[in-house]
């Protein structure tokens, strides 16, 4: 009877499984051309996002108390650009009910195009499941947009941390009550796997555009000299792994 090494694969979400990137740059573009303004939409939404990776990493590392929350978190660091002189404009035009409806835009992002196959792919052998920086209410109306079929969903709010600090890893595999050796984490950042990794995960790399740069060099398997388990550049790749995989 064919056994599956990897019990359970548990996926980062922003960048990894929805394009994050494209999703909110649309919502910014809608959003001026209903109040007759123009913009840098992208810088606007990298430095967004930036403020989010910043703020998680110092609360990770014991640097910062809080918030756990991402919603909340997403809409301080909203206000500190639109109070800021070089969005004063923004800041001027959009109101409290606009930007209580865009600080949502976070729950509305768009698979990439190989997710939903992927996900539905891999969920016939194994586990799937978030391991995400995203508050629990975020995840679920984010799954629901994209009908993403996750078996469980764990954000880091569940754990009072978030990535990369290895309470969320440990609590995860806890949960699933699934050994490091069985369990997959996927990420499309290296950071994220490095700290799996160092709990004895599998791990599973895939590239999305522009999603981990500036990197050193290229994220390498280990058959190539690398530092991760699996490079890959969809979720129908991964299923195809697991095949792969099976053993008597």
């Amino acid at each position: 009877m064919a056994v599956h090494p990897v019990e359970a694969f548990v996926f980062d979400v922003f960048g990894t499984v929805v394009d994050w990137r494209s999703s909110v740059i649309a919502e910014l573009q809608a959003l001026g051309t209903k109040h007759g303004l123009t913009a840098d939409w992208p810088t606007f939404a990298q430095l967004w996002r930036n403020g989010y990776l910043t703020n998680t990493r110092l609360v990770a590392e014991g640097k910062l108390s809080g918030p756990h929350n991402v919603d909340a978190m997403h809409r301080k660091i909203l206000d500190d650009l639109l109070s800021s002189p070089q969005w004063a404009d923004l800041g001027a035009a959009w109101d409290e009910a606009t930007r209580q409806d865009l600080n949502l835009a976070w729950h509305r992002l768009n698979g990439w195009p190989d997710a939903v196959e992927g996900l539905h792919a891999l969920k016939k052998q194994a586990i799937i499941a978030t391991l995400s920086n995203g508050n629990m209410r975020l995840l679920i109306d984010m799954a629901k947009h994209a009908g993403l079929p996750w078996d469980t969903i764990f954000s880091t709010e569940l754990f009072d941390t978030f990535k990369p600090n290895p309470k969320a890893y440990n609590e995860a595999m806890r949960h699933l009550a699934v050994r490091p050796a069985r369990c997959a984490m996927v990420a499309a950042h290296i950071y994220d796997l490095r700290a799996a990794a160092g709990q004895g995960m599998i791990t599973v790399y895939v590239r999305r555009p522009d999603e981990d740069i500036p990197l050193d060099s290229p994220v390498r398997s280990k058959k190539d000299g690398g530092e991760v388990d699996y490079v890959v550049d969809s979720f129908l790749e991964i299923a195809d792994i697991i095949d792969l995989k099976q053993t008597a």
